[in-house]
């Protein structure tokens, strides 16, 4: 909620998204979280274009400066992080930018709803810095080598539609349509089965991570797990009533 600096992120930004998501974790009542940017735009629509330079103050290369840097994205890491593994699902709903550090943020999400109107990219290069807070990494495992090389070294911004024909975004709305369509979307997983649904995320977040045989050993692991749930027996109790189920989340 930073409209003039474009949503800029600084640390006590990601850290407080990730203190909010840990006091959500345990309600019951939220089954889905979505992150996005203020809708008060007082100079053009960002989700987030990435981190305030202008915070990270001292640029001297003493031994002092250094570690306090180094400890800076030391907690980065540990926000993203702590923003991935939050077990219930997960939607950024992109409607402008999303740069830098903002489209890092994107990553560690489980969906992606963005506006045509939207634009994505890592500038990073062009401030002789590179996308280090878990960029490189999360990015390769979406698109592939060739096309994150492009996006890291040349600077270039993409449009929402090349972005979707790459495969990234899950969802490209019209800016009209894209507050309703964020919502819908939200209920519909929020309506949906709760235990599922963390067995999805689970076995889709590691399976990335793992060998396929130890993939298929995470889903019976999810196996195990779901099919002991009350609402395992309300899906398929509704089926043979031929009624639309009532999950609760357990």
């Amino acid at each position: 909620n930073r409209p003039d600096k474009l949503n800029a992120l600084q640390n006590q930004t990601l850290k407080e998204i990730a203190e909010a998501l840990e006091t959500v974790e345990v309600d019951q009542s939220v089954r889905c979280v979505v992150i996005r940017g203020t809708r008060e735009f007082t100079k053009k629509p960002a989700f987030s274009a990435g981190a305030d330079l202008s915070a990270r103050g001292d640029s001297r290369l003493d031994p002092e400066n250094l570690r306090h840097r180094s400890h800076a994205m030391y907690l980065r890491h540990k926000y993203y992080d702590l923003i991935e593994e939050f077990p219930k699902p997960l939607i950024a709903a992109v409607d402008g930018y999303a740069l830098g550090g903002g489209l890092e943020l994107v990553l560690v999400c489980d969906l992606v709803i963005a506006s045509k109107r939207s634009e994505f990219g890592f500038p990073e290069i062009r401030r002789g810095i590179f996308p280090g807070n878990g960029g490189t990494q999360r990015m390769i495992r979406h698109l592939g080598k060739m096309r994150v090389n492009r996006m890291m070294y040349f600077g270039e911004h993409f449009t929402a539609e090349q972005m979707n024909e790459w495969g990234f975004i899950s969802f490209l709305i019209g800016d009209d349509k894209f507050e309703e369509f964020v919502h819908e979307k939200a209920s519909q997983i929020g309506n949906s089965a709760t235990n599922a649904l963390f067995v999805i995320k689970k076995c889709v977040q590691y399976g990335t991570q793992v060998p396929l045989n130890v993939g298929l050993q995470f889903e019976h692991w999810g196996y195990a797990l779901n099919t002991t749930s009350q609402d395992v027996i309300e899906g398929i109790t509704a089926f043979l009533e031929k009624r639309t189920p009532k999950f609760v989340g357990k």
